[in-house]
C-alpha cells in the first residue's frame, strides 16, 4: 500500500484538456482530490468547457494557457508544483507524417522542456504517458516519443533524486480519437466496414484502466521506471464485428508506419524488467540503482516479449461492446 498522500499535493497536467486528460481530472478530483490541478494546455475554448463542467471543483482547479514548446511558460507554470503528469503530444500518426518538425517540437522539444523545468523548479515527480509505438518503432510518432522516453528515464540523471522522472507505455484506448472504433461506427451505415489487414492485433485499454493506472505508478515511482499495464489484446476483425455485426468486412492494407501487431515489451527490455500481478517495470540500468526498490518482482524468461498477437489475455466481443457502450 502507498502511502503518497495526494490531499498535500499541487498536480499539474499538460494536455489537460485531451481525451486522456479530462478523465484523469475527474478520476483525480473524485478519489485522491489534490490541494491543487493545474489544466495545462494550448486550447481556451476547451479550458473554458472544463470550467464549466468542473465548476463543483472550482477551489482545486486551475487553468493555465500555454504550450510545451514554451520553456519559459513552463517554468511559471510550475512554480510550487509536486506532480507533474506529462499528458501533451501531437499523436496522431499520419499527421506527425506529413508534419515531421512539428512532431519533433512538441513530443521531443517539448519534453525536454518538461524535464528541465521540473528539476529546476523543484517538483517531486513527474510522469510521461507513452505509447505501444515508441517500441521499435515504424513511424515518426513512435520514434519521437521514444526519444521522449529515453529523455524521462535518463534525465534522472541529472536531479540527485530530488526530482524523479518515469514514464508508463500503454496501447490503444477505447473510443479514443484516432482510434479504429469512432471510424467504424461511421461507417456502419455504409453496410461496409474497412479494415487495413485481417491479421492485425492491438493493445487495448479502457480510459478509466489508463488514468487509474497514471495515478498508481505516481504512486509507485522511485525514478527511471517505464511501468507497462498488463491488457488485453483483440483482433481488428473481431473488433469490427462487435461494432456492427451485420456488415460486411473489405480490406485497403496496412498504412504507412502501421504494423501488424503492436509491442509493449521487447526481449531486449525483459532481461531489465520485472512482473507484478496486473502490470511489469522496466527497471533502469544505472549503476546507482537500488535494486532492492523492486525486489519483490518476477524476473521475466529469456526471451520474453509482450506483444498483441502472442498475449494471454484476450478481449472478445461481449467484452468490447460492453466497455465501449455499443450495445
Amino acid at each position: 500500500m502507498s502511502s503518497f498522500d495526494w490531499s498535500q499535493q499541487t498536480v499539474l497536467i499538460t494536455g489537460g484538456t485531451g481525451f486522456f486528460g479530462k478523465k484523469f481530472c475527474e478520476i483525480l478530483l473524485r478519489e485522491k482530490r489534490p490541494k491543487k490541478l493545474i489544466v495545462f494546455s494550448r486550447d481556451e475554448l476547451k479550458q473554458h468547457d472544463m470550467q464549466k463542467a468542473f465548476a463543483d471543483d472550482e477551489d482545486v482547479m486551475r487553468y493555465f494557457i500555454g504550450d510545451v514548446r514554451d520553456r519559459d511558460r513552463l517554468y511559471r507554470a510550475m512554480k510550487g508544483v509536486d506532480v507533474v503528469v506529462h499528458a501533451a503530444a501531437l499523436k496522431q500518426v499520419p499527421a506527425c507524417e506529413y508534419n515531421p518538425f512539428e512532431a519533433v517540437k512538441t513530443n521531443i522539444v517539448g519534453a525536454s522542456h518538461i524535464i528541465d523545468a521540473a528539476i529546476d523548479t523543484g517538483v517531486q515527480r513527474v510522469l510521461a504517458i507513452s505509447t505501444d509505438k515508441a517500441v521499435n518503432p515504424v513511424n515518426l510518432y513512435g520514434a519521437t516519443k521514444l526519444c521522449a522516453e529515453k529523455l524521462f528515464v535518463h534525465g534522472n540523471a541529472y536531479t540527485t533524486g530530488a526530482t524523479q522522472l518515469s514514464c508508463v507505455r500503454y496501447g490503444n484506448v477505447v473510443g479514443s480519437r484516432g482510434s479504429v472504433i469512432p471510424v467504424f461506427k461511421q461507417q456502419r451505415p455504409s453496410g461496409v466496414l474497412t479494415v487495413t489487414d485481417a491479421r492485425m492485433t492491438r493493445f487495448w485499454i479502457t480510459l478509466d484502466q489508463g488514468a487509474n493506472f497514471v495515478i498508481r505508478s505516481i504512486e509507485l515511482m522511485h525514478g527511471g521506471e517505464v511501468f507497462v499495464p498488463k491488457i488485453p489484446s483483440m483482433r481488428i476483425v473481431e473488433l469490427a464485428k462487435a461494432v456492427a455485426r451485420e456488415c460486411r468486412l473489405t480490406t485497403n492494407g496496412i498504412r504507412a508506419g502501421e504494423k501488424i501487431h503492436e509491442v509493449l515489451l521487447t526481449e531486449d527490455e525483459s532481461r531489465h524488467a520485472k512482473a507484478f500481478d496486473d502490470f511489469f517495470v522496466i527497471i533502469p540500468e544505472y549503476s546507482f540503482w537500488d535494486d532492492q526498490r523492486w525486489a519483490d518482482g518476477k524476473p521475466l524468461p529469456d526471451g520474453f516479449r509482450y506483444s498483441s498477437d502472442q498475449n494471454e489475455e484476450w478481449m472478445d466481443t461481449r467484452q468490447l461492446r460492453k466497455i465501449a457502450e455499443l450495445d
